[in-house]
């Protein structure tokens, strides 16, 4: 038994049809009928019932079927592992991101890559539980960085911090000159939200319900860069990381506390847990945990 035939087989159990099977695989059906009476000898039972109009798994069949797509996923992922240690070498690290790391991240792989100078680094964004799970379940990416709450068990999720969310007027908003808002106050106004699927749109949703206020929503966004220039404009408030508002960002917007609504997020590092991550990878997971153990940032 070998891994061709796994394939060949889990694509005729799937299809339950051998035709259709054989189109999916690229070859002929009878190379196909051939390769299964093969594998079925080896065995020593029939796999499938050939009696019926669609194909049926035999109880070995189903068995089979079952520990064969754990066996393929299994060589895919050591392909990968290895081509990434052997092939390739260690020399790409690639990293999820959101938008509010961007006042601490860059400082780790700074001190990072005097130690691993040969080091090319991937960052690309990762928004949304859906991403972030298919993301490290199909490996491409090493690591993410992320504010989305991870209930998987395949998943090392690890609180990193935790950030508060305050509200961000244009400039000469009536609303700016107040020391600090209330959810009353922000109630009526056009309001700039993340899109479904994203936890900050959820945390924020619930506390307008808490409050007993509704809220105007006008824009939904997936970038909070998007959500910056849409209240530069003046066509709405919105909520955001108070870190994501350091630097120049910090200059063209009001910020305001929101009273009672103790409002914030963890942020997580979240790797895939049975995934090897060669030395140079594993250090750097090492260095961000250790920058937030020590308060560094």
């Amino acid at each position: 038994m070998d891994i061709k035939q796994l394939h060949y087989f889990i694509a005729v159990s799937e299809q339950r049809n051998f035709s259709k099977a054989a189109e999916r695989l690229h070859i002929s059906q009878p190379s196909l009928s051939n390769a299964i009476k093969k594998l079925e000898q080896e065995i020593g039972s029939p796999l499938l019932e050939r009696n019926t109009r669609n194909l049926q798994l035999t109880e070995a069949g189903e068995l089979l079927f079952e520990r064969a797509k754990v066996i393929v996923k299994n060589m895919e992922v050591l392909k990968i592992e290895m081509d990434e240690v052997i092939v390739h070498g260690t020399r790409d690290i690639t990293i999820g991101v959101m938008e509010s790391i961007k006042h601490w991240l860059p400082k780790v792989i700074a001190n990072y890559k005097k130690d691993y100078p040969q080091m090319k680094i991937h960052l690309v964004d990762i928004l949304g539980s859906k991403r972030v799970k298919k993301s490290l379940k199909s490996y491409k990416t090493h690591l993410i960085i992320t504010n989305q709450l991870m209930d998987d068990p395949e998943l090392e999720v690890q609180t990193l911090y935790e950030e508060r969310l305050v509200a961000v007027l244009p400039l000469h908003h009536p609303l700016a000159r107040k020391e600090t808002l209330t959810i009353s106050d922000i109630s009526e106004e056009p309001f700039i939200i993340s899109t479904e699927g994203f936890q900050t749109r959820h945390d924020i949703l619930t506390m307008f319900e808490k409050a007993g206020k509704n809220i105007n929503i006008q824009f939904e966004i997936e970038r909070f860069e998007t959500a910056v220039s849409l209240v530069r404009e003046q066509l709405g408030i919105t909520i955001l990381p108070e870190n994501y508002l350091q630097g120049p960002t910090a200059k063209t917007i009001v910020k305001k506390e929101i009273e009672g609504a103790n409002l914030s997020r963890n942020v997580y590092l979240v790797s895939l847990k049975n995934r090897h991550l060669p030395l140079a990878i594993r250090q750097l997971l090492k260095d961000i945990l250790h920058s937030f153990e020590n308060k560094m940032l």
